[in-house]
């Protein structure tokens, strides 16, 4: 007997910083589209004002891990989910205060299905935190570090340094990216870290 398809919610909320977008950020976005009819997209570290430090990953509140504006992450998602055949109507983008749970009510509706992937302890911390608040929660999948892929770091670093980063990201993302100059912006900011 061919298994039930999984069941559909009717509004969900997927998050991430996107920094930048890569093709395994879009096949998550997907899967959390596929799995509602409508899909709140939050962008995770929106501003320096709305972001903290976080003994999980002390790495992703640091300047040199957001690079990209929160503008620039919206229109990069749009495009890339609009380019992969999702209809604008199906999905919003939001900013998403992550490490400030008490701002979450003014961004985000807390009644949909949260949905997130793991692969680490930022993962398990973010599901524990998200349980805490006494949202439903969904897993997408959980992974091992090295099953991992692509990621963001990995992508800014091949941009920095002048290597080949476009087949890693959406053909949509890429072309903003090169028209934005972005990693010309990420070779400036490498030579000033150095």
């Amino acid at each position: 007997m061919p298994a039930s398809p999984l069941p559909v919610h009717e509004l969900g909320v997927i998050h991430g910083r996107f920094q930048v977008l890569h093709n395994d950020h879009l096949k998550y976005l997907l899967a959390g589209k596929g799995r509602c009819r409508r899909l709140v997209v939050g962008l995770t570290n929106p501003d320096p004002v709305l972001t903290r430090d976080d003994p999980a990953d002390p790495i992703r509140s640091l300047p040199e891990s957001n690079p990209l504006t929160y503008y620039e992450r919206l229109c990069l998602v749009r495009a890339a989910l609009t380019r992969a055949g999702v209809e604008e109507s199906g999905f919003s983008i939001v900013p998403f205060p992550i490490s400030l749970p008490e701002l979450w009510r003014y961004y985000l509706p807390l009644d949909a299905v949260f949905f997130l992937t793991i692969y680490d302890d930022w993962g398990r911390a973010k599901l524990a935190r998200f349980k805490q608040m006494g949202l439903k929660t969904e897993v997408l999948w959980e992974k091992s570090p090295a099953e991992k892929g692509v990621s963001a770091a990995q992508v800014r670093r091949l941009m920095a340094e002048g290597g080949e980063w476009r087949k890693l990201t959406p053909p949509a993302a890429a072309e903003l990216l090169e028209r934005w100059k972005i990693p010309e912006r990420l070779a400036r900011g490498a030579r000033h870290a150095s």
